[in-house]
């Protein structure tokens, strides 16, 4: 062997061979990312099949987790409908909050404001599991209690507090910003959602809600609107 291959031989039989990667397990979810694989699962299979049928271990299935992980994390099939309506309504508030932040004017904020509502309340989704509550409330009450006071009245309440911060920023002119809410939003969603509950029309596209959003915000800031000269609740002219 010539001193070139030796060379060659030597550094061969020095190099370490390559690192093998182990396949080891794969790496766990944290309990909060499995929960949002949940509720997800559990939105769909409350609106498609009901409350009474669906069971934990169909949602289990759904969500692609064992039904013993599901137990753990949520017990009864009464907390886990709390929970994955509480989610959704969290998540909602807190982009209703961070709108009223802004510092866009009234009418594009407004608009924001109710397309961010329309897109909660006119969602497919959210209309069936509505119309599930309904049919099957007079077997448990507790669900249509549960769902009035977590997703109607925050709802109500999200908007309301959003007007009452442009309120006191002397945009808009209001003597009772619940009950100013409580209107915006049966004019943005009662005719829509009623359409598709009774099954007359599929629920409204996102360019439609956005359209409803921007009409609904132009009508009612037309009787809203402060005027020059006008003094506001806040003592802004």
């Amino acid at each position: 062997m010539n001193l070139k291959g030796k060379e060659q031989t030597e550094a061969g039989a020095l190099a370490p061979a390559p690192e093998r990667r182990g396949r080891g397990r794969p790496q766990l979810r944290s309990d909060d990312e499995t929960r949002a694989l949940i509720y997800e699962a559990a939105r769909h299979e409350f609106a498609v099949r009901g409350f009474a049928v669906t069971s934990m271990s169909d949602v289990a299935a759904s969500a692609g987790v064992s039904t013993k992980t599901l137990y753990r994390l949520i017990p009864t099939k009464l907390a886990l409908f709390e929970a994955t309506v509480t989610d959704r309504m969290d998540r909602f508030i807190s982009v209703v909050n961070l709108g009223a932040c802004d510092g866009r004017d009234i009418a594009a904020a407004l608009e924001a404001a109710l397309l961010t509502c329309g897109e909660l309340i006119l969602d497919a989704e959210v209309i069936a599991l509505q119309r599930m509550i309904l049919a099957e409330s007079d077997k448990f009450p507790d669900i249509a209690e549960m769902f009035y006071a977590n997703a109607m009245q925050r709802t109500v309440g999200a908007l309301a507090a959003w007007l009452g911060v442009q309120q006191k920023r002397g945009r808009i002119a209001l003597e009772d910003a619940h009950g100013a809410a409580g209107m915006l939003l049966g004019m943005l969603v009662f005719q829509p959602q009623r359409d598709v509950m009774y099954g007359h029309r599929p629920a409204l596209s996102p360019e439609e809600i956005k359209a409803r959003a921007k009409a609904c915000a132009a009508l009612f800031l037309s009787g809203s609107a402060v005027r020059p000269g006008q003094t506001t609740p806040s003592g802004e002219a």
